[in-house]
């Protein structure tokens, strides 16, 4: 599909473009040592690197104009008819046009397409276990908070807030996890669908926050490179990832997983032209984007704390409460000595994160040694790791969503220029809110009654957390009283800087309901 480019101001590339590039050439140095890759520049590849910080997918781009247009218009498209359109076993002839299109491109199956590829790839992510899941949230996730724009999007998006970051991670993992499960990628089958719903989504971000992102600094809201990254943080970082942690993967294995995420991106609108199943040409365009990667930003920051500390909200069924909060401490300190390695002390600097010894690093490369290259060398050890793999990881995604509300991935978003149909939903009262001016409360204004701290601090909370809410005045709310209040988060726009927000916390009382046995 053909891409749209421009050139604002006189300047080819936006501002962003190899503003940090000696920065960019230090953090990869950890990519050499997991890749035969040179450190070399291909000049030409940058320049493809700063296009495609102005292009968009322009398929995904008519669909959100489409869906934009007045009620009545024979050529508008509802979420009812997007979601209709994509659990339907065919396209119909009757669907507006931009709608048709677009479906009738997910559906076509390219010809490099190898479904045992893509099936034997799903195996392989499967036989990671928990292992994928750390290195998605840790590497992939935080470590791209260290670079400004996707970052920045997310923040005024709303896509991660406190008390609902812990929900966005889980909704992320269950995608993941849908198209890694077999039969996945299928048309009509759930990781399919959901992959296409994503595309949408971002159509629908680019289209309504457009107007008002710096796009001379940033290039576009959701750009081809950012979305080449994105993808590449999916395929070759987690194989990389996984290596680190002490996982054997053999070439076969690692091939079959850049093809399953070859055809993912393809479903997501990343253009052909960043599209690969080739690991090492992955690593070098991970490279360039890397050197091309604006500085770190305010937003980056925020961000990896709230993603840090919600692993600390994670529920695991343990009957008594103190053993569920001692596992909850366990989690959020495991992942903030792994995210230490990983990042190393110039990243948790920049990361405004305090530094933690690896003891988890080593726990990992001990028990996964030994699962991996002993337990899986003998005779039937692989199929036994991606059985075991598969069920980790359901019970990782279930943690996610221990207060028993289903995942709602890829919520669709309002179209830019009339009020948004999610209205009728529990999120419709925040998108409403987000498309009316606000002046930011004062202060005060977001502090509730003083409450002294029972001995211990409260329940439920990381000391650090507390510390936070004492600070500022409100209660601490313990990690398992949903049934007593409901947290919202406001979340509007600041003139400090870019992307910041100011919080408004409401708290109202819900029925009270006796806990789950």
């Amino acid at each position: 599909m053909t891409q749209s480019s421009e050139v604002r101001d006189g300047a080819r590339f936006p501002r962003r473009f190899r503003e940090a590039e000696a920065r960019g050439r230090k953090i990869a140095r950890a990519l050499f040592l997991f890749t035969d890759i040179g450190k070399e520049v291909d000049e030409a590849l940058m320049e493809r690197v700063g296009d495609a910080l102005l292009q968009r997918d322009e398929l995904g781009a008519a669909l959100a104009a489409a869906m934009r247009l007045p009620a009545g218009d024979p050529g508008r498209v509802t979420h009812a008819q997007l979601d209709q359109a994509l659990r339907a076993a065919e396209v119909s002839r009757e669907l507006p046009p931009a709608l048709r299109e677009f479906l009738e491109q997910a559906r076509t199956v390219p010809e490099w397409v190898d479904w045992d590829r893509v099936e034997r790839g799903a195996a392989a992510y499967r036989f990671l276990g928990r292992n994928s899941g750390d290195v998605l949230t840790l590497l992939s996730l935080i470590g791209g908070y260290r670079f400004g724009g996707p970052a920045d999007l997310l923040v005024l998006t709303g896509g991660l807030s406190d008390g609902t970051t812990l929900r966005r991670l889980g909704e992320t993992t269950k995608w993941s996890h849908a198209v890694t499960r077999a039969g996945g990628l299928r048309p009509g089958a759930e990781g399919w669908r959901l992959t296409v719903h994503v595309r949408a989504m971002h159509a629908l971000i680019n289209d309504r926050f457009e107007p008002r992102w710096d796009t001379e600094r940033w290039g576009r809201p959701i750009n081809q490179a950012d979305q080449a990254a994105t993808l590449g943080l999916f395929d070759s970082t987690v194989i990389i990832g996984c290596l680190g942690l002490g996982v054997r993967l053999t070439r076969a294995q690692r091939d079959d997983l850049m093809h399953l995420w070859r055809y993912v991106g393809r479903l997501m609108g990343v253009s052909p032209g960043w599209l690969t199943d080739v690991e090492d040409v992955r690593h070098r365009w991970n490279y360039h984007i890397l050197l091309a990667a604006g500085g770190q930003t305010q937003a980056g920051r925020d961000l990896a704390r709230l993603t840090l500390d919600a692993q600390a909200e994670r529920g695991f069924g343990h009957r008594g409460a103190a053993v569920e909060r001692l596992h909850q401490r366990y989690e959020r300190a495991r992942q903030a000595s792994i995210l230490s390695a990983f990042m190393g002390k110039d990243g948790m600097r920049d990361l405004g994160l305090r530094r933690r010894f690896p003891w988890a690093l080593l726990l990992a490369l001990a028990s996964n040694t030994f699962r991996y290259r002993i337990l899986g060398a003998l005779p039937g050890g692989r199929e036994r790791l991606e059985v075991r793999g598969a069920r980790v990881q359901d019970r990782q995604l279930a943690s996610m969503f221990h207060d028993g509300r289903p995942a709602d991935v890829a919520r669709l978003p309002g179209p830019r220029g009339r009020p948004p149909p999610e209205d009728r939903s529990p999120w419709g009262w925040l998108l409403r809110l987000r498309s009316v001016p606000v002046p930011a409360p004062s202060p005060p204004a977001l502090r509730e009654p003083s409450t002294p701290l029972p001995p211990g601090g409260g329940v439920g909370r990381t000391s650090a957390r507390r510390r936070r809410m004492a600070a500022l005045g409100g209660r601490p709310l313990a990690a398992r009283s949903a049934a007593d209040v409901q947290r919202r988060v406001l979340r509007l726009n600041s003139p400090a800087w870019p992307g910041s927000a100011c919080r408004a916390i409401v708290r109202r009382p819900m029925p009270r309901t006796a806990p789950p046995r």
